[in-house]
């Protein structure tokens, strides 16, 4: 079964405090949907082409299917209502190769 992936890229955060109780909610919400963290902000990047080097988070899930599932829970979307509106962030969930 293929691994599912959530990737986020967040290219500005104005309201750094906020990202913070985002982020007490998140881990928590992560962990109980089988989420392993395998980069945080703040981690060593280097871009190439249009990539971007700034606050890069990658987590790592058994299924594609988990990946949605942990996404679409009760406790990672209360997370996301803290999600502050400063945040600009490039989210998405990929099917890894099997």
């Amino acid at each position: 079964m293929a691994k599912g992936y959530w990737v986020s890229v967040y290219p500005a955060i104005s309201d750094p405090e906020r990202l913070t109780a985002y982020n007490e909610l998140a881990g928590p919400a992560v962990q109980a949907g089988g989420g392993r963290v395998l980069s945080l902000l703040g981690g060593r990047v280097v871009a190439h082409e249009a990539g971007i080097t700034q606050r890069v988070v990658l987590i790592e899930f058994d299924s594609f299917e988990q990946a949605v599932a942990a996404y679409e829970s009760e406790a990672y979307q209360k997370a996301l209502v803290a999600l502050p509106d400063g945040v600009e962030r490039d989210f998405r969930i990929v099917e890894g190769i099997d």
